[in-house]
């Protein structure tokens, strides 16, 4: 939820009263501009935040009204170095100037505690929309995404500020930043749980031991020679009523010069995403540490009566052992599932900020480090990033018979499903229910494809959509969260491309939406099917209506209780020319003749709730409206629908590959054999430096294949398509093996997500097309260019 500035005004709570004809007399000496005398002085009280009291003052006098801020130090007896107004004037009058950082603009620190009893500064009233709520639930998705943009922008602003040139060189210490944290917020932490307090949470501790045991090397200049915020979070920004456009950055009562890192970790602290550099379970585990501890802080002001958060100070002692209990969940290896809203709003900041300086490249690039360069709408559309640890943890797993795929998703009881985990088919009805758009907005770059004749062209490349299928890829899960998961991808394409109007307003629209799900009914168990023209289903026309005979099997999507639509491959004129005697029909599967014969598993697994199926079409009966496009070109359409939709599976794969590798270098590193870590072991050496090479040379050739289909069309890209479909499933397999091998029994086990993911991987090397038709595509085109 958002509220405006206005609307988190309350009555001055009793603890928190200030001497009103004193502080009048203060501000007409030292404010600027201060209304004249006589003025009347009405003061509130904010009721967000649980640190520093902070209030609004209307001053009236004369012609004018002004409102100001007031913030200061709570009474009573407080933590060493807590509430640092003082530092946080400082701050603000430094960027002020600078002009950067949007700030309100300071007009006078008192240090004096005669005035209102505890020191304080005034600065300006900004008035604007406050997000309660970090995951924007009440925002439409196109503003939400635009609010995380200039979330991350505003954050990347402070960290550039060049801290000599504006004065706050002395700000804090460079050195030892993150060994210094430890140890303060170890301190306030036990000062706040010392006798006739509330006793030390035992998780707490030994989260502090692994803490200290676990600091990174920091270089002080590099790593901790800018500004820090301390507390950077979204209700600690002030957005402009209507625009996504940051007015001002307050509470910068932590800020000091250090580890930049610890300001993008404290923001995505919900549960541990990955981010590409070292030590980020670290950082992350320190914010949570820090956050518990400051928690604790706020429970033992709540206690002595002098909080400024009101009755939510209430429940901030248990919050503290929570935070605790996730910390150490997290260093264990365990995902935290707690907040529905962390898949968005991790992935905006970490992706805008890894891109920030890359944002206005005039068109998509790729450099010979592997790393894409997207264009603004690129950049900021890359919203899936913690898709790679969504994947069925083992409280799912024991909850997953409460959880059918086969059942219905709204029966699932949440409170049977563990403290931090909920079944998945719980987890992606919550996801999907912020995401319903999302396929929309990345393939179609539309909400609710209400004006098909605009969409075509007016969503991302191949190659822009391509990275983000690496992202997704990372998990067996993602895709169908971010509704871009086969077959629904390409049957969205199919009809958008090749549908007419009455059919995309019937069936493309939901597809978007993630209203329903729907499959692609090609393959057949008695033929070949890799060639199509071998199919042996038959579409005849009957007057008005089409009647389809035929068995299908590995109906990606069928066996899911949501789908709603099959699009069917049959021939429709077996006299026709070879490539002309197919054709695809859009078929309800809830049409009489329509029957389901098994679920299939791959490997054991039954990809629920996806689901393969065979299915058997007997006399069933269509309009003949359902056509696609025309009668004779369904060979053209699968042509279309499958260059670009197996692409994807390549960059999917390579995703799996980046996913393996890391749990493999992880295990290798906590993991000892015959006395040494097999990290320490010399084949695991040149094991992991092989993974490493191959992945990258594949990432490239398949972003290759990408830039030569949406520059030259699937013609000229077949060869690099062809490549790519080769050596993707070929890496992934290889990597995959590799991290399975290092995992011993725990990788063919569900423990982890190595085995699933394997069963995909070797799945695709069919489902793909097999290597041989493509080896046989790569030397056919080097044979006619030695020919020419």
């Amino acid at each position: 939820m958002a509220s405006m500035t206005s609307d988190m005004i309350e009555s001055v709570q009793e603890a928190h009263r200030l001497d009103e004809i004193s502080l009048l007399d203060y501000l007409h000496r030292s404010v600027e501009g201060f209304p004249p005398r006589p003025a009347k002085l009405t003061v509130s009280q904010f009721g967000h935040g649980q640190s520093n009291p902070t209030y609004r003052l209307k001053a009236e006098g004369g012609n004018a009204v002004k409102f100001y801020v007031l913030r200061k130090k709570p009474p009573g007896k407080l933590l060493q170095s807590a509430h640092a107004v003082e530092r946080e004037y400082q701050v603000l009058a430094a960027l002020g100037k600078e002009g950067t950082v949007p700030v309100p603009r300071v007009f006078c620190l008192c240090n004096d505690p005669s005035v209102i009893g505890t020191p304080f500064y005034v600065m300006d009233y900004v008035e604007g929309r406050v997000f309660l709520d970090p995951g924007l639930k009440s925002v439409k998705p196109e503003e939400r995404k635009e609010v995380y943009q200039a979330m991350a922008k505003t954050l990347a602003a402070i960290h550039k500020i060049d801290v000599d040139r504006v004065g706050l060189g002395k700000f804090g210490r460079l050195e030892n930043y993150c060994k210094r944290q430890i140890e303060r917020w170890a301190s306030q932490y036990a000062a706040s749980t010392a006798e006739g307090k509330p006793p030390a949470d035992p998780s707490m501790l030994k989260l502090t031991r692994w803490l200290r045991s676990n600091v990174p090397a920091e270089d002080a200049r590099r790593d901790c020679g800018g500004i820090v915020h301390g507390d950077y979070k979204i209700d600690n920004l002030v957005f402009h009523p209507t625009e996504a456009r940051v007015l001002a950055v307050l509470d910068w009562e932590l800020s000091t010069l250090g580890n930049r890192m610890s300001d993008v970790a404290y923001n995505c602290m919900v549960r541990g995403a990955s981010w590409p550099g070292p030590n980020w379970k670290f950082y992350l585990a320190l914010s949570l540490f820090r956050l518990a501890a400051i928690s604790a802080g706020v429970y033992n002001r709540f206690l002595l009566g002098n909080a400024s958060g009101g009755k939510r100070a209430e429940s901030s002692g248990k919050f503290a052992c929570y935070l605790a209990s996730c910390a150490l969940e997290l260093i264990n290896g365990g995902p935290i599932i707690s907040d529905s809203s962390f898949l968005f709003r991790t992935s905006y900041l970490l992706k805008s900020l890894f891109l920030y300086d890359r944002e206005q490249a005039s068109r998509t690039t790729c450099d010979f480090h592997g790393k894409i360069h997207l264009p603004k709408r690129g950049t900021s559309i890359r919203s899936c990033e913690d898709g790679k640890e969504v994947d069925c943890p083992p409280a799912a797993r024991r909850a997953k018979t409460s959880c059918s795929s086969r059942g219905p998703l709204e029966s699932v009881d949440p409170s049977k499903c563990g403290v931090f985990y909920f079944p998945l088919q719980c987890f992606l009805r919550i996801f999907q229910a912020d995401s319903a758009a999302m396929a929309s907005k990345i393939l179609f770059d539309t909400d609710d494809a209400q004006n098909f004749d605009r969409l075509v062209g007016a969503g991302l490349s191949n190659l822009e959509y391509g990275h983000l299928c690496e992202i997704m890829g990372r998990s067996v899960w993602a895709p169908e969260v971010f509704n871009c998961s086969a077959p629904d991808t390409g049957n969205m394409e199919v009809l958008l491309r090749y549908g007419s109007p009455e059919q995309q307003k019937t069936w493309l629209k939901p597809l978007l939406k993630g209203e329903i799900r729907s499959a692609f009914a090609m393959t057949e168990p008695n033929v070949a099917s890799s060639d199509a023209t071998n199919i042996e289903c038959k579409i005849t026309r009957d007057g008005e209506h089409y009647i389809i005979n035929g068995r299908k099997w590995w109906t990606s999507g069928a066996m899911d209780p949501r789908c709603r639509i099959l699009i069917v491959m049959g021939k429709t004129d077996v006299n026709a020319l070879l490539h002309k005697q197919q054709s695809m029909i859009l078929v309800d599967i809830k049409t009489p003749g329509v029957e389901i014969i098994r679920p299939l598993t791959v490997f054991g697994y039954d990809d629920a709730p996806h689901g393969h199926a065979e299915v058997l079409f007997k006399d069933v009966k269509v309009p003949a409206t359902n056509i696609l496009w025309a009668e004779g070109r369904g060979f053209e359409i699968a042509q279309g629908r499958l260059g670009p939709g197996r692409l994807h599976h390549c960059m999917r794969l390579i995703g799996s590959a980046e996913r393996a590798l890391e749990l493999m270098v992880h295990r290798a590193l906590q993991r000892k054999v015959f006395g040494k870590l097999i990290a320490q072991q010399g084949a695991f050496s040149s094991e992991v430096s092989q993974c490493r090479l191959e992945i990258t040379q594949t990432r490239l050739l398949v972003l290759h294949a990408a830039n030569e289909l949406d520059n030259h069309g699937a013609k000229v890209a077949r060869g690099a398509l062809a490549m790519a479909k080769v050596a993707a499933p070929r890496v992934a397999l290889k990597v995959l093996d590799s991290a399975i091998q290092v995992h011993g029994g725990a990788g063919v086990s569900s423990d982890t997500v190595l085995a699933h993911l394997w069963a995909a991987a070797r799945t695709l090397r069919i489902a793909d097309g097999p290597d041989d038709v493509h080896l046989q595509t790569i030397a056919r085109l080097e044979l006619k260019r030695a020919r020419m």
